[in-house]
């Protein structure tokens, strides 16, 4: 028996990252899932190898309403309902203010703060026609507190944040459940130089030999974190061990933000 036995759980950013672990991580523990994205080879591979009974891909631009309305209407006809949903799709753009203008910005608020509003809005319907469902916002550890060069970035995780705790107090009484993760540095694409992104060919070692010696002083854990880790904060927000739980952030930093580590 699987902790989601029978939920359907719909997934943005699946095509890798915390998103695919998320993915993988909800199947194996017998969800249907929506894996939806804007890197389509990648996010239908993934479905494949999931498989059709447990796994459908659907792209998805979190930016676009009718993108949401065609990827539920997809969870809806595949599997017959929806009974999750994890917002986990998002980008980052690091520049100092003065070197961050307004379409950057609007940018990062467009896939982060809108994706995730859009998200939770075409979701809801079908959470409460379901009898009730979880809804999990991604947010960061840049929402609580300040990072270097990422005011857009920043803006947009305290938004989701705020939404979060605004949407769990509306949807209580329908038996939907409404929380975030805070996660920190986590070994992903996004946020790894040792990780090629979609445009480049070769990773690049240096910077991620930096990065290692860097999250060795700056996290307690000494170490960046792993996307599995994050997905499985993601099942237990998902799941019925958090069925008392509901307008709440929950950090996974590694002890970064706890305070300043200063042994060792």
């Amino acid at each position: 028996m699987g902790k989601l036995d029978g939920r359907v759980v719909l997934v943005t950013g699946a095509a890798r990252g915390q998103g695919e672990q998320e993915a993988r991580l909800f199947a194996a523990e017998g969800a249907k899932v929506v894996l939806t994205d804007v890197l389509d080879g990648r996010g239908g591979a993934v479905a494949k190898e999931l498989g059709a009974g447990a796994a459908r891909y659907v792209h998805l631009d979190v930016g676009e309403e009718a993108d949401w309305s065609a990827a539920i209407a997809v969870a809806k006809e595949t599997f017959g309902s929806l009974d999750g949903l994890v917002n986990n799709a998002g980008i980052l753009r690091a520049g100092a203010l003065v070197d961050t203008s307004p379409r950057e910005f609007a940018e990062v608020c467009r896939v982060n703060q809108l994706g995730t509003f859009l998200g939770m809005r075409a979701a809801a319907p079908e959470l409460i026609a379901a009898g009730g469902g979880t809804i999990v916002n991604t947010s960061s550890i840049a929402a609580l507190s300040g990072m270097l060069l990422l005011s857009s970035y920043s803006a947009s995780k305290a938004a989701v944040l705020a939404m979060t705790r605004v949407v769990a107090l509306e949807l209580a009484p329908k038996g939907v459940r409404v929380n975030a993760m805070c996660p920190g540095a986590i070994d992903t694409p996004m946020t790894d130089p040792a990780v090629p992104g979609p445009s480049a060919d070769t990773a690049d070692t240096a910077g991620a030999e930096r990065a290692a010696a860097f999250y060795r002083k700056a996290v307690p854990l000494g170490r960046i974190g792993r996307p599995e880790e994050i997905a499985r904060l993601a099942l237990y927000l998902t799941a019925e061990d958090s069925s008392y739980v509901t307008g709440q952030h929950f950090v996974a930093d590694g002890g970064w933000t706890a305070g300043v580590p200063l042994g060792g």
